[in-house]
């Protein structure tokens, strides 16, 4: 659980120098030291680069792209020259982060069409037996499909551990015991290797608003203006997500 909280911290603490670099951004762009915006900018570009990797290798996996086709440096690139063109258009500091954001998933749509989800798989995500998800997570696995999604996650030392993702799936005053009997039971490497599977098989637009919310710590007024919809449709998306998360765990490991 402590190390939740650090990864909470860590997250927060990490919007605030994206926000405090605003006012130094605007000043380096109008003296004209790309050098020094530039330096500054890629400092704030951690976490968007990660969500674009994740995005990329969901999108190869998917059969959307080729594998060799994109790198995400290459749309981090265009993120630079997006950033220095459009600063000014910024309204305030805590907006420049969130801007970066919606401005890549732009750039992603322009790489690759709407992803297919199995709407089967959600729709009877809570009938499905322990043989079944048995043989779902083995597919997963051994037909590559999950392969390049957990290297990318589990070799990610900034993503969170087992707490972190059951801490937004269970969020009921009285699931604390279910998190400590999943965290006790499968241990973080299950535990993200199940959620991976489940996060796969959604809508793409409802996987990266959870995905925003938990990993990137994100709020949900922020995620609406990363995905320009309403607050009531982000509420919406992860409330679905963490149904069908929850459903997932507590009929694989808990019925």
């Amino acid at each position: 659980m402590k190390e939740s909280v650090n990864i909470f911290q860590s997250q927060r603490e990490f919007h605030v120098f994206v926000a405090n670099s605003f006012s130094d951004l605007l000043r380096l762009k109008k003296e004209g030291d790309l050098k020094a915006f530039n330096e500054l900018l890629l400092k704030a570009m951690p976490e968007v680069r990660r969500y674009v990797q994740k995005n990329l290798n969901r999108a190869v996996v998917k059969g959307k792209i080729d594998r060799n086709r994109y790198k995400a440096d290459d749309i981090i690139d265009q993120l630079f020259i997006e950033v220095y063109d459009h600063l000014d258009e910024i309204n305030n500091k805590n907006e420049l982060h969130p801007w970066m954001f919606r401005k890549v998933d732009e750039l992603l749509e322009t790489i690759f069409v709407d992803e297919e989800y199995d709407a089967l798989f959600l729709e009877n995500i809570d009938t499905y037996s322990k043989p079944e998800w048995e043989s779902m997570q083995e597919k997963f696995t051994t037909d590559g499909d999950g392969d390049l999604i957990m290297n990318e996650e589990l070799d990610d030392i900034s993503y969170a551990k087992d707490d972190y993702v059951l801490n937004h799936i269970f969020v009921g005053d009285d699931d604390q015991k279910v998190i400590l009997q999943l965290d006790k039971e499968l241990g973080a490497e299950n535990i993200r290797k199940h959620s991976a599977m489940v996060l796969y098989h959604m809508p793409g637009q409802m996987r990266r608003v959870f995905e925003l919310f938990t990993e990137h710590q994100f709020d949900i007024a922020e995620i609406a203006k990363i995905h320009n919809t309403t607050v009531q449709e982000i509420e919406s998306l992860l409330k679905a997500a963490r149904k069908s998360l929850r459903a997932s765990f507590t009929q694989r490991y808990l019925d």
